[in-house]
C-alpha cells in the first residue's frame, strides 16, 4: 500500500479477528446493532458485503455505519463496490478473483485506500501478493452456508501461505471458521481469522465475538 496513513496500516497489520456485517445473515434494521456488537466484542476489522444489493444501498448502508466503526477506530472494508467505499470514505474495498486486477481498484479509490483480494488457493495468494493487495482472504477452509455450492479447500495450504504471504501482508483465513473449530485452524498455521455465520446467528453476537476473539 502507498499509503501516508500508517494508523490504518497498523491496524491492518495488528489485527486478528476479521468480522463481516453480511446482509445474508443480518437484517437491514439491524445492522447497527450488529455493527455494535462485533466492535464492542472484539472485532479488529469489519466488513461490509450486501450481496445483491444496488451501489446506491450498500452506500446508504455504509453511511449508517461509518461513524460507528470511525468513533472506535475500527478499519471499515466494502466488499465489491470500490466506488461506494471511495464516495463514503471508507477505509478500504474487498475484492473477488472475479472482480477485476487491483489496478482497476487502485484507478477508483486511489493509493491510499485498503485493497484486500479473496484467493481461493495457494497459487492465487501468491499471484495477489506480488500484484501488490495489502492483505488476502483465503478460502474458505470449510463448506460454508456464505458460499453455497462452493467446496471447502481444506487446511493443507494453510502453514505454506501463512509463512509465504503471511510474512509479507496479513493472511485472514476464511470459510466455516466457527468457535468450535478455531483451534484446528490455528493448529494448521493460521494467526487470522474471519468469522462470519457463528458470530452473526449467534444468541449474543457481542458474547461469541469476545469468545472467539479469546480463542485467539
Amino acid at each position: 500500500m502507498k499509503s501516508n496513513d500508517t494508523s490504518n496500516v497498523n491496524k491492518l497489520n495488528q489485527a486478528r479477528l476479521y468480522g463481516i456485517v453480511d446482509l445474508g445473515y443480518t437484517a437491514e434494521a439491524d445492522l447497527v446493532s450488529t455493527t455494535k456488537s462485533l466492535i464492542s466484542g472484539g472485532a479488529d476489522i469489519l466488513q461490509l458485503r450486501a450481496k445483491g444489493y444496488r451501489p446506491e444501498q450498500v452506500e446508504k448502508f455504509a453511511i449508517e455505519l461509518l461513524p460507528y466503526c470511525q468513533r472506535r477506530g475500527i478499519p471499515l472494508i466494502i466488499n465489491d463496490f470500490p466506488e461506494v467505499a471511495s464516495r463514503v470514505g471508507a477505509d478500504g474495498v474487498h475484492i473477488g478473483q472475479d472482480d477485476g486486477s487491483l489496478q482497476l481498484a487502485r484507478n477508483i479509490v486511489g493509493d491510499t485506500m485498503i485493497v484486500g483480494r479473496s484467493t481461493h488457493s495457494k497459487e492465487q495468494a501468491v499471484v495477489a501478493l506480488e500484484e501488490g493487495f495489502d492483505y488476502i482472504g483465503f478460502g474458505p477452509l470449510f463448506p460454508t452456508p456464505t458460499k453455497k455450492g462452493r467446496p471447502g479447500i481444506g487446511m493443507d495450504d494453510v502453514f505454506y501461505v501463512e509463512n509465504k504471504i503471511g510474512s509479507e501482508i496479513p493472511v485472514f483465513c476464511i470459510g466455516g471458521i466457527t468457535r468450535a473449530n478455531i483451534k484446528t485452524v490455528i493448529q494448521a498455521g493460521a494467526s487470522r481469522l474471519v468469522i462470519v455465520s457463528d458470530l452473526l446467528t449467534a444468541d449474543s453476537i457481542e458474547s461469541a465475538t469476545s469468545e472467539a476473539k479469546s480463542m485467539l
